[in-house]
């Protein structure tokens, strides 16, 4: 393909390095993606293989499996981050109204970032076992706090998650395929 582009036998190296650069770039902004909420980190991984794929001169040495795996780790990171933060509220001995409180300020949160991500959860928690449970001051505390330590349980998943994603996408490229 790139020779009938160019027609010059140094084509294939320069696409290939091009090809390397923008991949590298994809898997380093999908890696600050994990620590910035505004940037889907997993999902620009993701297209960063997809990119490597269909870009790449000759055989990329990504392999159909290694899209299957990538979309599930994709899947159950974000999974685990929309449940921490009602996980962390029921940890700390919240109740279920808590739980439901962290759930619905953690979806509320995502719309005031960066900071609506710690604070949504804490706030709905805390807000529901004040109003609906009837807890005290100090449980809905501990229920928000819990629910905001379940949220930062997520961040550190999703980049343990986004470094296994790179690693098995770089070893499938450079040593399978």
């Amino acid at each position: 393909m790139w020779e009938a582009i160019g027609g010059w036998g140094g084509w294939d190296e320069l696409g290939a390095t091009g090809t390397w650069v923008v991949t590298a770039c994809f898997l380093l902004i999908g890696l600050a993606g994990c620590f910035i909420p505004v940037i889907p980190g997993h999902l620009v991984i993701l297209l960063g293989a997809v990119f490597h794929r269909l870009v790449y001169p000759g055989n990329s040495g990504v392999e159909w499996w290694t899209f299957t795996v990538l979309a599930l780790l994709l899947i159950a990171s974000q999974v685990f981050e929309f449940v921490s933060g009602a996980a962390g509220s029921r940890w700390f001995g919240g109740t279920k109204w808590g739980a439901g409180g962290a759930f619905v300020g953690g979806i509320v949160g995502m719309f005031f970032m960066p900071f609506g991500l710690l604070l949504g959860p804490l706030i709905g928690a805390y807000a529901f076992e004040a109003w609906f449970a009837k807890q005290e001051t100090k449980p809905a505390v501990v229920s928000g706090v819990g629910s905001a330590v379940g949220t930062l349980a997520s961040l550190v998943v999703k980049v343990i998650v986004g470094v296994a994603m790179i690693v098995w996408l770089l070893v499938d490229i450079l040593f399978i395929g």
